[in-house]
């Protein structure tokens, strides 16, 4: 008996933590919010201002997020420094990043290449969805610091433009 409440009562925290998050998606102007906490993951995105999905499901094992790797991605400086870069782009959310528009096709930009305000650098597959994250403004491509099929959190540097 002791074991069935103590597996409701992690469901009712399980509950209350989707709510809350939730409420916090409802308050701010995120769209998507993940977390993990030891096994449990937690994901809770709306679309047009409405809940769409809020789901919590064990996390998967490391070796199955492990994102294909073409090349290694030579890294300037430490990811902390990128961040805070004046030209630095962030993920405006958690998805996989693309940097070609489909698996035979070019990448969108190469390292050095100009481009223009608002031209496609790469794509970002949220919840079966590809948003285009475009050049904030006008420059070169200092550094792309993503690969192709890479998982991606929000707020994590994607490119470099000056």
């Amino acid at each position: 008996m002791a074991e069935k409440k103590s597996g409701a009562q992690a469901k009712n925290s399980e509950t209350k933590l989707i709510r809350e998050l939730a409420d916090i998606l409802n308050e701010t102007e995120l769209s998507e919010i993940e977390m993990k906490r030891g096994d449990l993951k937690i994901r809770v995105a709306k679309h047009s201002g409405q809940m769409i999905s809020a789901f919590a499901a064990p996390a998967p094992a490391p070796a199955a997020i492990a994102a294909p790797v073409s090349a290694p991605m030579p890294a300037p400086s430490s990811d902390a420094d990128l961040s805070d870069h004046p030209g630095a782009v962030k993920s405006p959310m958690v998805g996989t990043a693309y940097t070609r528009p489909s698996p035979d096709a070019s990448a969108f930009v190469n390292d050095g290449d100009s481009v223009a305000e608002g031209d496609t650098i790469l794509l970002i597959e949220a919840m079966k969805t590809f948003n285009p994250i475009t050049a904030p403004k006008s420059g070169t491509i200092k550094s792309i610091l993503v690969s192709d099929a890479q998982p991606v959190e929000f707020g994590e540097a994607l490119f470099i433009i000056e």
